[in-house]
């Protein structure tokens, strides 16, 4: 199991921009910091994650001996710790499920997201930062989406009792991908995901493709079944049928 070295901080910018100033530094592999509020905390594809009193707010600094080309994985291996963590502290609630590559729905609407920063060196990654929002007490408006809460559900839980649930679970899919269990996490990730065959847009930045969803290829990047072939998809933004995302 990883030894977090959890800093529980009252305000931060971005708990994730400690981790990678930490990480550039030359912190080692460990450092959780949590915050209560963030003053300019990130989302995905350049976006603002509202940051209010409540929810969790949670970056760890990550330095695994991988590979470049396994980036992919670490967004399914966070979603599934998240995924985990929550169906342990809510087990009456319905499960959550994962929609590639950083998205933790709960009824088809947005409970949580993460955030993903890395460094190469030498075709290796020589750090990677994961950040984790997960909606505990509100759920922020985002324009054309849905979103909730657990509160909304009934569960209060605090974000520190939440962040433990998270890095303990983090710990033991970080332990499988180490011993070779990469296989073992995209099947998990699968399980836990939408359904195959759901309708959904991959939006990049000079086209969009409308399809189904197809499962993941060998290194975690998603495929789309477009009308009669398979295509696959590195990076892009994921909009489901009737849905701004």
């Amino acid at each position: 199991m990883v030894d977090w070295r959890l800093e529980h901080l009252a305000e931060a910018d971005s708990t994730s921009n400690i981790c990678v100033a930490r990480a550039k530094a030359g912190e080692v592999a460990g450092l959780a910091v949590l915050a209560d509020v963030q003053t300019a905390g990130r989302g995905s594809r350049g976006r603002e994650w509202v940051s209010a009193p409540g929810n969790l707010y949670l970056s760890v600094l990550l330095r695994p001996a991988q590979e470049v080309s396994s980036l992919n994985r670490f967004p399914l291996l966070a979603g599934l710790a998240v995924a985990q963590a929550i169906g342990q502290l809510a087990p009456d609630i319905v499960q959550p499920v994962l929609k590639w590559p950083n998205d933790v729905l709960l009824d088809g609407a947005k409970l949580a997201g993460v955030l993903i920063d890395a460094a190469p060196s030498q075709g290796r990654i020589d750090w990677l930062v994961m950040g984790f929002g997960v909606n505990l007490a509100f759920a922020p408006q985002i324009p054309g989406r849905l979103t909730t809460s657990l509160a909304s559900h009934g569960l209060v839980v605090a974000a520190e009792v939440a962040a433990q649930a998270v890095l303990q679970s983090l710990s033991g899919w970080l332990e499988i991908l180490a011993a070779g269990g990469a296989e073992a996490i995209q099947t998990a990730w699968l399980q836990a995901a939408l359904p195959l065959g759901t309708e959904m847009t991959v939006r990049g930045a000079q086209s969009t493709t409308h399809g189904r969803f197809a499962g993941l290829s060998h290194t975690g990047a998603l495929q789309l079944r477009v009308e009669n072939r398979i295509e696959t998809f590195q990076t892009g933004e994921i909009l489901l049928a009737g849905q701004g995302g």
